[in-house]
Protein backbone atom coordinates (compact mmCIF):
# COMPACT_ATOMS: atom_id res chain seq x y z
CA UNK A 1 0.00 0.00 0.00
CA UNK A 2 1.30 3.49 -1.36
CA UNK A 3 0.58 6.19 1.23
CA UNK A 4 1.21 10.03 -0.33
CA UNK A 5 2.75 13.28 1.39
CA UNK A 6 1.19 16.69 2.73
CA UNK A 7 -0.27 18.48 0.27
CA UNK A 8 -0.42 15.73 -2.54
CA UNK A 9 -3.02 13.65 -4.02
CA UNK A 10 -0.94 10.14 -4.50
CA UNK A 11 -1.17 9.79 -8.42
CA UNK A 12 3.08 11.04 -8.34
CA UNK A 13 3.07 7.72 -6.67
CA UNK A 14 1.96 6.05 -9.71
CA UNK A 15 5.08 5.16 -11.63
CA UNK A 16 6.80 3.89 -8.03
CA UNK A 17 3.03 1.69 -8.46
CA UNK A 18 4.16 0.51 -11.66
CA UNK A 19 7.52 -0.95 -10.75
CA UNK A 20 6.59 -2.21 -7.52
CA UNK A 21 3.94 -4.49 -9.77
CA UNK A 22 6.81 -5.43 -12.04
CA UNK A 23 8.49 -6.62 -9.33
CA UNK A 24 5.38 -8.55 -8.34
CA UNK A 25 3.24 -6.77 -5.57
CA UNK A 26 -0.50 -6.07 -5.60
CA UNK A 27 -0.68 -2.50 -4.93
CA UNK A 28 -3.09 0.04 -3.79
CA UNK A 29 -2.97 3.57 -3.10
CA UNK A 30 -3.67 5.63 -0.19
CA UNK A 31 -5.82 9.05 -0.09
CA UNK A 32 -6.54 11.20 3.26
CA UNK A 33 -6.73 14.87 3.42
CA UNK A 34 -4.00 15.72 4.68
CA UNK A 35 -4.57 19.47 5.72
CA UNK A 36 -8.46 19.26 6.98
CA UNK A 37 -8.38 15.96 8.44
CA UNK A 38 -6.55 14.97 11.95
CA UNK A 39 -3.66 12.44 11.21
CA UNK A 40 -4.99 9.97 13.65
CA UNK A 41 -8.07 9.78 11.49
CA UNK A 42 -6.56 9.52 8.55
CA UNK A 43 -4.14 6.56 10.44
CA UNK A 44 -7.75 4.85 11.45
CA UNK A 45 -8.65 5.09 7.53
CA UNK A 46 -5.26 3.12 6.53
CA UNK A 47 -5.86 0.41 9.40
CA UNK A 48 -9.24 -0.18 8.21
CA UNK A 49 -8.26 -0.33 4.18
CA UNK A 50 -4.99 -2.46 5.17
CA UNK A 51 -7.35 -5.07 7.37
CA UNK A 52 -10.16 -4.74 4.08
CA UNK A 53 -7.50 -6.05 1.52
CA UNK A 54 -7.66 -9.80 3.35
CA UNK A 55 -3.95 -9.95 2.24
CA UNK A 56 -2.10 -12.53 4.57
CA UNK A 57 1.27 -9.69 4.23
CA UNK A 58 0.71 -5.49 3.62
CA UNK A 59 3.66 -3.69 2.83
CA UNK A 60 3.93 -0.27 3.29
CA UNK A 61 5.77 2.61 1.07
CA UNK A 62 5.14 6.25 1.90
CA UNK A 63 6.52 9.70 0.59
CA UNK A 64 7.24 12.43 3.33
CA UNK A 65 4.33 12.90 6.19
CA UNK A 66 2.78 9.32 4.90
CA UNK A 67 5.63 7.85 6.73
CA UNK A 68 4.03 9.64 10.08
CA UNK A 69 0.72 8.51 9.49
CA UNK A 70 1.72 4.84 8.52
CA UNK A 71 4.03 4.43 11.42
CA UNK A 72 0.77 6.06 13.66
CA UNK A 73 -1.52 3.44 12.02
CA UNK A 74 0.41 0.19 12.89
CA UNK A 75 1.15 1.31 16.19
CA UNK A 76 -2.46 0.33 18.12
CA UNK A 77 -3.66 -2.39 15.84
CA UNK A 78 -3.07 -6.25 14.98
CA UNK A 79 -2.61 -5.74 12.09
CA UNK A 80 -1.55 -8.41 8.58
CA UNK A 81 2.12 -8.48 9.05
CA UNK A 82 4.71 -6.66 6.33
CA UNK A 83 7.42 -3.92 6.20
CA UNK A 84 7.10 -0.28 6.14
CA UNK A 85 9.66 2.01 3.73
CA UNK A 86 9.87 5.52 4.15
CA UNK A 87 10.84 7.73 1.51
CA UNK A 88 12.14 11.70 2.70
CA UNK A 89 9.83 11.12 6.10
CA UNK A 90 10.82 13.44 8.78
CA UNK A 91 10.42 11.25 12.05
CA UNK A 92 12.37 13.45 13.89
CA UNK A 93 10.27 16.64 12.91
CA UNK A 94 10.46 19.03 10.36
CA UNK A 95 12.55 22.35 10.57
CA UNK A 96 10.71 23.67 7.27
CA UNK A 97 7.06 22.64 9.04
CA UNK A 98 7.89 24.10 12.43
CA UNK A 99 9.08 27.44 10.32
CA UNK A 100 6.09 27.28 9.06
CA UNK A 101 4.30 27.24 12.02
CA UNK A 102 5.84 29.89 13.12
CA UNK A 103 3.14 32.64 11.61
CA UNK A 104 -0.68 31.86 10.74
CA UNK A 105 -0.30 31.69 6.51
CA UNK A 106 1.84 28.77 7.20
CA UNK A 107 -0.52 27.16 10.35
CA UNK A 108 -3.39 27.22 7.83
CA UNK A 109 -1.13 25.82 5.05
CA UNK A 110 -0.11 22.79 7.67
CA UNK A 111 -3.42 22.72 9.30
CA UNK A 112 -4.43 19.39 11.28
CA UNK A 113 -0.62 18.19 10.29
CA UNK A 114 1.06 21.27 11.94
CA UNK A 115 2.16 19.28 15.53
CA UNK A 116 2.87 15.72 13.79
CA UNK A 117 5.31 17.53 11.29
CA UNK A 118 6.78 19.91 13.36
CA UNK A 119 7.54 17.04 16.19
CA UNK A 120 7.84 14.11 14.50
CA UNK A 121 7.36 10.62 16.09
CA UNK A 122 9.65 9.12 18.92
CA UNK A 123 12.13 5.78 18.44
CA UNK A 124 10.56 2.77 16.27
CA UNK A 125 9.50 0.18 18.35
CA UNK A 126 7.25 -1.13 16.18
CA UNK A 127 7.28 -5.65 15.20
CA UNK A 128 7.33 -4.55 11.18
CA UNK A 129 10.65 -3.93 10.29
CA UNK A 130 11.46 -0.18 8.80
CA UNK A 131 13.50 1.19 6.30
CA UNK A 132 14.29 4.87 5.62
CA UNK A 133 15.33 6.28 2.60
CA UNK A 134 16.83 9.77 2.74
CA UNK A 135 17.71 12.28 -0.59
CA UNK A 136 20.67 14.69 -0.70
CA UNK A 137 20.29 16.69 -3.22
CA UNK A 138 18.71 20.17 -1.99
CA UNK A 139 16.34 21.42 -4.78
CA UNK A 140 13.14 21.96 -3.35
CA UNK A 141 10.27 24.01 -1.88
CA UNK A 142 11.09 23.78 1.51
CA UNK A 143 14.11 26.30 0.55
CA UNK A 144 11.55 28.45 -0.18
CA UNK A 145 9.23 28.15 2.61
CA UNK A 146 12.03 27.71 4.73
CA UNK A 147 14.81 29.70 3.97
CA UNK A 148 18.20 29.48 6.16
CA UNK A 149 16.98 25.29 6.18
CA UNK A 150 20.53 23.67 6.87
CA UNK A 151 21.97 20.95 5.11
CA UNK A 152 22.33 18.51 4.28
CA UNK A 153 18.73 18.14 3.24
CA UNK A 154 16.47 17.03 -0.01
CA UNK A 155 15.02 20.22 -0.74
CA UNK A 156 12.42 19.81 1.82
CA UNK A 157 13.74 17.67 4.72
CA UNK A 158 16.89 17.32 6.64
CA UNK A 159 18.71 14.30 6.52
CA UNK A 160 19.07 13.95 10.49
CA UNK A 161 15.37 14.16 10.32
CA UNK A 162 14.98 11.18 8.53
CA UNK A 163 17.14 8.80 10.55
CA UNK A 164 14.39 6.68 13.02
CA UNK A 165 16.03 6.06 16.21
CA UNK A 166 15.57 2.15 16.06
CA UNK A 167 15.03 1.93 12.05
CA UNK A 168 16.27 -1.28 10.77
CA UNK A 169 18.05 0.83 7.80
CA UNK A 170 18.57 4.12 6.93
CA UNK A 171 19.89 4.71 3.43
CA UNK A 172 20.77 8.46 1.51
CA UNK A 173 20.46 8.64 -2.08
CA UNK A 174 21.62 11.22 -4.54
CA UNK A 175 17.26 12.27 -5.20
CA UNK A 176 15.37 15.10 -3.74
CA UNK A 177 12.25 14.77 -2.33
CA UNK A 178 10.44 14.83 -4.63
CA UNK A 179 12.44 13.39 -7.86
CA UNK A 180 13.14 10.49 -5.40
CA UNK A 181 9.19 9.36 -6.19
CA UNK A 182 10.83 8.94 -9.97
CA UNK A 183 13.97 7.39 -9.76
CA UNK A 184 14.90 3.85 -10.60
CA UNK A 185 17.17 3.89 -7.99
CA UNK A 186 15.05 4.72 -5.19
CA UNK A 187 12.66 1.98 -6.14
CA UNK A 188 15.02 -0.73 -6.73
CA UNK A 189 16.10 -0.44 -3.09
CA UNK A 190 12.41 0.01 -2.09
CA UNK A 191 11.86 -3.53 -3.53
CA UNK A 192 14.60 -4.73 -2.06
CA UNK A 193 13.71 -3.82 1.76
CA UNK A 194 10.80 -5.49 1.13
CA UNK A 195 12.05 -8.59 -0.21
CA UNK A 196 14.78 -8.56 2.31
CA UNK A 197 14.27 -6.28 5.32
CA UNK A 198 17.27 -4.81 3.80
CA UNK A 199 18.28 -2.09 1.15
CA UNK A 200 21.37 -3.18 -1.13
CA UNK A 201 23.93 0.19 -1.05
CA UNK A 202 25.22 2.51 1.00
CA UNK A 203 25.20 5.04 -1.95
Amino acid sequence: MLVHGLWMPGVELLLLAWRLRRAGYRTRLFHYRSVTAHPQRAAARLRECMTELGSPVVHLVAHSMGGLICRLAVAEAQLPPGRIVTLGTPHRGSYVARSLASHLPGRLLLGQSRALLGQGLGPWRGVRALGSIAGRVPVGVGRLLAPGLPQPHDGTVRLMETEPVGAQAHLALPVSHTSMLFSPLVARQVIAFLQHGTFTTSA
